[in-house]
């Protein structure tokens, strides 16, 4: 479960950064969390974006924002964390209106107007209310009003529009966590990846919900209740797709069957030693392997046994803590295609 979560996360990173038009593939993401960077400026920047972003979500997971995501001080801080990682040269924003330079300060709200199409946020003065506001509204709920809860905070926070830039990362980490704390689903889907798929209907439905009311019946706020309802409608259809994805994708014998059929492959073409699959198939079934099993599993010596270890070890498919640790499944990007397709798009 842990080393799927840890996949899930680099997902969850890939697909939120894409929303916001960067593309840094997981496989690339994988190699920054071993510090493996790009000769290229650019995509190593993008690089140390993602590796930040999964340090903020990897924070959450662990309960870090537990009783107060939704308060002013838990919103701030999850841009703090992430923006304080950020290179500098990201950290850094325009203004469309005169070419201004803007430096994002971490967890800084913003001290000036802005404009986000043709949407203008709360002035800088007014920002502090509006969070407090936003943390009575959406605290403090149940657990079934949370969860409907988490697609209508996802876009009032995006229209207040706290900072000056990294809003959108702020309101999906925002989200991830009220579900995560809501559900304790542990990390294991992602909404990210289905927004991301859905990106011009995501967009649309949170343009469409920053419009006046247009009538008496509705809502009773200035903005539209209508299109709100149908903004959380799509969010949390799209969240019951992903469930649906993930469950289908890791049913125990379909995923059993994928990574089998991965190690006669490699066996075929003298990339495994035989009876490596036998390795991979108890761990599968029992969650971590202690290493004194692996002879009598094999069927081999001791020396024999250590080498099919090597073998997956350094194929990235089993991982432990020390060498004389349990070993554990591990699922690295490179064969997410062939373990978890269609989990992400394959490198290109």
């Amino acid at each position: 479960m842990t080393a799927l979560a840890d996949l899930v996360r680099a997902m969850n990173c890939y697909y939120s950064n894409l929303i916001e038009g960067h593309d840094t593939h997981p496989v690339d993401i994988e190699r920054a969390l071993k510090n493996d960077y790009s000769a290229d400026t650019e995509k190593r920047s993008l690089q140390l974006e993602a590796k930040a972003h999964i340090a903020v979500q990897e924070w959450i997971d662990g309960g870090g924002l537990r009783g107060c995501t939704v308060t002013a001080d838990g919103i701030r801080e999850i841009h703090r964390r992430f923006c304080k990682l950020l290179p500098p040269e990201l950290l850094w924003v325009e203004n469309p209106g005169n070419g201004e330079r803007m430096q994002v300060i971490p967890g800084a709200l913003r001290d000036r107007d802005v404009r986000v199409g043709e949407h203008i946020p709360v002035s800088p003065g007014a920002l502090p209310r509006f969070l407090g506001q936003f943390e009575r509204r959406y605290g403090g709920l149940g657990k079934a009003e949370t969860i409907i809860a988490t697609a209508a905070a996802h876009h009032r926070l995006l229209w207040i529009h706290p900072f000056l830039d990294g809003n959108g990362r702020v309101a999906r980490l925002m989200s991830h966590s009220m579900l995560i704390e809501t559900l304790d689903r542990g990390g294991i889907w992602s909404v990210a990846r289905g927004l991301a798929r859905n990106e011009s209907s995501y967009k649309s439905h949170l343009a469409q919900c920053d419009l006046p009311r247009r009538n008496d019946l509705d809502g009773r706020g200035n903005l539209s209740e209508e299109c709100l309802a149908s903004f959380t409608g799509f969010f949390l259809e799209t969240c019951l797709d992903q469930v649906k994805f993930m469950e289908e994708l890791v049913q125990p014998n379909r995923l059993r069957d994928r990574v089998l059929r991965w190690v006669e492959e490699e066996i075929r073409v003298d990339a495994l030693p035989q009876k490596a699959g036998r390795i991979l198939e108890a761990i599968l079934y029992r969650g971590q392997l202690p290493r004194a099993d692996v002879p009598e599993l094999l069927g081999a010596s001791d020396r024999h046994s250590r080498r099919v270890v090597a073998a997956l070890s350094d194929r990235g498919v089993v991982v432990s803590q020390s060498t004389r640790a349990p070993l554990r499944l591990a699922f690295p990007a490179k064969l997410a295609s062939r373990w978890m397709p269609g989990l992400f798009p394959e490198q290109h």
